[in-house]
């Protein structure tokens, strides 16, 4: 006795009917053109497949894109913003420790920072909507971010001894191709710390006073982030000025900072 099978014809997906079909598929990837990253190091490529989030001008995610597209300035120049945060660490000598950014980074490359910069992922763990949770957010991306452009080690930066203070936000290119638009979570941490830096993200590291980091600032041959430059020169040294006393009253700010 013979068995028939009925075979259902289903439509085929095609880059016309995806969305339509399954609404919820991310469909940049398939729009960005590959020779975008021509040239650059495969390292730095691969980084640029992570998923940023996407927000409102009020740090209300709204969506998710590639850092890649996140960081052309053909789609910062229609407004795409991304969260991101910026990570200051202090010795016991209230020295801040600083990293020179790779050649290889695609973004600002060679220029002196604060200690970590970067982006909370898309990923569970690291989103929210509310202040209190995209905090938590980026202080669980900033412990990933250090342990992976300095080797340092969770067990050295407790997720709870990173005190947030403050958002800016802000927008820089960094050449005719690539930026920043990024409302920029500002995170102060006091540690002793050891390095093992990855030398595919960072070239140099050094501590610092504040009247060494204006001394620095004085000299023509350094280049420094934008976001680093706009965040000393409004709030850095009177932070750092209180970092040991009276610091509370910095910490938890809910309106962000236009730059």
């Amino acid at each position: 006795m013979s068995t028939t099978t009925t075979v259902t014809q289903t439509e085929s997906i095609t880059a016309d009917n995806v969305l339509r079909l399954f609404p919820d598929i991310d469909t940049s990837l398939a729009q960005s053109r590959d020779n975008d990253l021509a040239g650059y190091d495969e390292e730095q490529i691969r980084l640029m497949d992570e998923v940023c989030i996407v927000l409102d001008e009020n740090d209300v995610p709204i969506g998710s894109a590639s850092k890649k597209v996140c960081h052309l300035m053909k789609n910062i120049d229609q407004g795409l913003l991304h969260r991101a945060f910026s990570v200051f660490l202090f010795d016991s000598e209230n020295r801040l420790l600083l990293q020179q950014r790779a050649s290889e980074k695609i973004t600002f490359p060679d220029m002196w920072t604060n200690t970590c910069c970067s982006h909370p992922l898309g990923i569970p763990g690291e989103t929210g909507v509310e202040l209190g949770a995209a905090v938590a957010g980026v202080r669980r991306a900033a412990q990933r971010k250090l342990d992976h452009e300095l080797g340092i080690k969770a067990a050295q930066v407790p997720i709870d001894k990173f005190d947030f203070l403050t958002r800016i936000h802000y927008k820089a290119p960094s050449d005719g191709k690539w930026g920043e638009h990024e409302i920029d979570y500002i995170l102060f941490i006091k540690a002793n710390v050891d390095l093992d830096i990855n030398i595919n993200e960072v070239q140099a590291s050094k501590y610092v006073s504040a009247e060494e980091l204006k001394t620095m600032f004085k000299d023509d041959a350094l280049k420094f982030t934008p976001w680093f430059k706009l965040i000393c020169e409004s709030m850095l040294f009177e932070w750092w000025g209180h970092l040991d006393e009276g610091l509370e009253k910095y910490k938890g700010e809910t309106q962000i900072r236009r730059m």
